[in-house]
């Protein structure tokens, strides 16, 4: 990890075309640019984990829900009688 010191309106250079400046600094916060071609994705760290998180949970089940759902197909109770 590297760590740099920068002040408002400096710029730190990553590899020949993305370019990250400070705008403003106060007392809690940091306001940056990102110069950046187009195909570059660039994502807010805390929202990619709040989306991962989501899908971890969508991707969990309750096996008795699964069960109960089951007994109703198989009894007819969702598509008629099999």
């Amino acid at each position: 990890m590297l760590v740099i010191t920068r002040k408002k309106g400096e710029s730190i250079l990553l590899g020949d075309d993305i370019e990250i400046t400070i705008v403003n600094v106060d007392e809690q916060n940091v306001k940056i640019t990102i110069a950046a071609p187009r195909e570059v994705l660039i994502l807010r760290k805390e929202l990619l984990n709040q989306v991962k998180d989501e899908n971890k949970s969508a991707a969990q089940f309750n096996i008795e829900e699964l069960e109960g759902l089951k007994s109703k197909w198989f009894r007819g109770g969702l598509y008629g009688n099999f």
